[in-house]
C-alpha cells in the first residue's frame, strides 16, 4: 500500500506574521503526539478531524478563536488552563498548590513528588524498590537482551512487561490497540505492572517504550522500582529495530527517522527521571552490559 503523500503547508503568509501563541500551541501538540508515538493521521482519525486541520494546528495556523480565548484569559488575569477548567482549577487548594510549585526547579519538583509519594503511601518499601530494576527507553535500546543478562548476573527473575500485558489481554499488543484502543492498553499495562510489583520483591523488568507517556503508570514505576534509562542514538534505535524485522511505531511513515527523533525528543524528559542512565550507542552488547552491570551493582551496593 502506497503511503500517503506528506501534507505540504502553504507558505504564502510570512513566518514573521504567525502568532507566537499558536506556534507554541502547535509545538505542544506535536510534542504530545510524538511522546505517544502516534502519527498525525492516527491522531486525526481518533479526534475525528481532518489531517489537514490537525496539520494547520501543529504548524501554528490553527483556528483564530483560540486567540479569543487567550485574550479573555488575559483580561481576567488568569491562565488559559484556568479558563478552560483543568483539574488544578477545581478547588482553592489545587490553585494554591499549583502557584506554590509553578516557579520551582526540576530538582525541587522531583523532591516534592517523592515526598508526596511518601506522604500518601504511594512509595514502595525502600529495599524492595532498590531490588526491582526497571529498564526504560525506546525499543532498540537493548532492554530485553541486556535485561536478561543483568537478571542472570544478579540472580533475579526477568520479565518483559509487554509479554505480561499480552497474557492479561489474551492477544498481541497490536491487537489490543486495534480492537480496544489506547485506553484499554494502558489499563492492561497498569494491571501487569501492579502484579509484577506485588509478586516480585527482586526482579529485572524490561518495560514498553511508551510506558512513560502514561503519567500514572510511570509514577507507579518510579515509586516501586530502581529505574535505568538505556539510551541510544536515533540511528541505532532504527537500525536495531529494523534488524528485528519490526519498524513500529513508524511503519506507515515515509519519514520514519524524523518520526523516531521526535518520539525520542518527546520522551527524553521523562526517561531522564530514571535513577540511572546507560548509553548503549557505540558499544557492543558486552560493553553495554559491563557498563550496566557496574552501574547497577554500585547502586545496589553489591560487590562488583
Amino acid at each position: 500500500m502506497t503511503p500517503p503523500e506528506p501534507i505540504r503547508m502553504e507558505t504564502s503568509e510570512p513566518e514573521a506574521k504567525r502568532n507566537p501563541f499558536l506556534e507554541a500551541l502547535g509545538e505542544r501538540v506535536r510534542t504530545l503526539r510524538s511522546r505517544k508515538g502516534m502519527t498525525r493521521r492516527a491522531v486525526a482519525i481518533a479526534a475525528d478531524v481532518s489531517e489537514r486541520h490537525l496539520a494547520n494546528l501543529e504548524y501554528g495556523t490553527g483556528n483564530v478563536s483560540v486567540l479569543v480565548l487567550l485574550q479573555v484569559a488575559n483580561a481576567l488575569q488568569c491562565s488559559l488552563a484556568e479558563l478552560l477548567g483543568d483539574v488544578t482549577t477545581t478547588s482553592p487548594e489545587w490553585l494554591l498548590i499549583r502557584e506554590l510549585l509553578s516557579k520551582r526547579s526540576e530538582a525541587d519538583l522531583r523532591r516534592a513528588r517523592v515526598q508526596l509519594n511518601d506522604m500518601f503511601g504511594e512509595g514502595g518499601n525502600a529495599q524492595e524498590r532498590k531490588n526491582r530494576i526497571a529498564l526504560i527507553g525506546l525499543r532498540g535500546a537493548g532492554k530485553t537482551s541486556l535485561g536478561q543478562r543483568l537478571a542472570d548476573d544478579l540472580g533475579f527473575p526477568f520479565i518483559e512487561l509487554s509479554r505480561e500485558i499480552e497474557q492479561f489481554a489474551g492477544c498481541q499488543i497490536s491487537e489490543i490497540h486495534n480492537l480496544y484502543g489506547a485506553n484499554a492498553y494502558r489499563r492492561y499495562e497498569r494491571r501487569a505492572l501492579e502484579e509484577a510489583i506485588q509478586i516480585y520483591p527482586e526482579v529485572v523488568v524490561a518495560t514498553p517504550g511508551g510506558l512513560v507517556s502514561e503519567s500514572a503508570n510511570f509514577n507507579l514505576l518510579l515509586s516501586h522500582c530502581t529505574t535505568v534509562w538505556l539510551q541510544a542514538d536515533a540511528a541505532d534505535h532504527m537500525g536495531r529495530v529494523a534488524a528485528q524485522g519490526d519498524m513500529r511505531p513508524m511503519a506507515a511513515s515515509r519519514e520514519a527517522m524524523e518520526d523516531l527523533k521526535r518520539i525520542l525528543e518527546g520522551r527524553a524528559a521523562f526517561y531522564s527521571k530514571a535513577d540511572l542512565a546507560i548509553n548503549t550507542s557505540g558499544r557492543s552488547e558486552d560493553e553495554a552490559f559491563k557498563a550496566l552491570r557496574t552501574s547497577v551493582r554500585q547502586h545496589l551496593q553489591m560487590p562488583g
